[in-house]
C-alpha cells in the first residue's frame, strides 16, 4: 500500500462508515484511511474502531485527540503518522462526501503518473463547479481564492481547496512544526509553501458537492483568519525547505 488518505473529522457518525466503504472499495487502486478524530462526542471514533476489529484491520487506522484543536493541526498529525509509517502519497480529504472519494484516483494520477510533486482536487480551475452550495458561500469562496492569487502571486485558482494529494517528499521538505493557522488559511499556507519550495502543482477539476448529512463546520473565524493569514504569508519572506 503507497497511497492513505487523511480524513479529520468531529461528529461525522452520519458519513463516516460510508465514506471509508467508498475510499477503501474503489477498484482502481488499493487506497488506505486514516481518520483523526478530535473527541467527537457523537461516537464517531467507535464506528471507526468497529470497522478496524471487524473488517479493515490492515487498512483502516485511527489517531484519537482530545477536543477540536482544528484541522490544521489534525492533518499535520496524519502527515507525520504517514511519513512514519512509509506512505508514499498522503491526501486530505472531508468525511461528508463533497470530494467525491471516485475523483482520488485522478489526483494520485497527476503525481503518480505525470510527475508532479501536488495535485489539488479543483473547484474553479475550470469554472465554478460547485453543487447545492448557497450563492453567498460560493461567491465568497471564489472570491477568496482571488483574494489570495493577488496578495501572494500563487498561480492556483482554488487557493483554500481540501481535496489534496502529496507525494511524501513535498510533506518531507516542509517544516510541519512552522506551519501556523488551522483553518482555510492552513490549505492556503500549505500550498503558498509547497510552491515557494519549488515543487509542481497541478489542479485537477473536481465538482464539489455539498454536505447532505451531519453539519458544517465552517464559521466567520477560518474566513478571517485566512484575509489576515495571507497578507501575513506573504511579509513573511521565502520559506526554508526542512533540513
Amino acid at each position: 500500500m503507497d497511497s492513505i488518505v487523511i480524513i479529520p473529522t468531529y461528529n461525522e457518525k452520519e458519513n463516516i462508515e460510508a465514506i471509508i466503504r467508498a475510499v477503501t472499495g474503489l477498484q482502481e487502486h488499493a487506497f488506505n484511511v486514516l481518520v483523526i478524530d478530535d473527541g467527537s462526542p457523537d461516537g464517531t471514533a467507535d464506528i471507526v474502531k468497529r470497522l478496524m476489529a471487524d473488517e479493515f484491520k490492515e487498512r483502516l487506522f485511527l489517531v484519537e485527540r482530545s477536543g477540536k484543536l482544528g484541522l490544521g493541526t489534525a492533518y499535520i498529525a496524519g502527515f507525520k503518522w504517514a511519513i512514519a509509517h512509509g506512505y508514499d502519497y498522503i491526501f486530505e480529504m472531508d468525511a461528508d462526501f463533497s470530494h467525491a472519494p471516485t475523483d482520488l484516483p485522478r489526483l494520485l494520477a497527476a503525481c503518480k503518473d505525470e510527475g508532479y510533486d501536488m495535485s489539488i482536487g479543483s473547484r474553479y480551475v475550470t469554472g465554478v463547479n460547485v453543487v447545492n452550495w448557497p450563492m453567498g458561500r460560493v461567491l465568497m469562496s471564489y472570491f477568496a481564492s482571488k483574494y489570495v492569487r493577488f496578495v501572494t502571486g500563487l498561480d492556483i485558482h482554488d487557493t483554500t481547496a481540501g481535496f489534496v494529494c502529496y507525494s511524501r517528499k513535498v510533506l518531507e521538505a516542509i517544516d510541519l512544526d512552522a506551519i501556523r493557522f488551522k483553518g482555510y488559511a492552513f490549505q492556503i499556507e500549505m500550498k503558498y509553501t509547497a510552491k515557494q519550495l519549488g515543487f509542481k502543482i497541478k489542479e485537477v477539476p473536481v465538482i464539489f458537492v455539498n454536505r447532505e448529512l451531519g453539519t458544517s463546520k465552517m464559521s466567520g473565524g477560518i474566513f478571517s483568519e485566512a484575509l489576515w493569514g495571507v497578507i501575513r504569508l506573504r511579509l513573511s519572506g521565502k520559506p526554508k525547505r526542512k533540513k
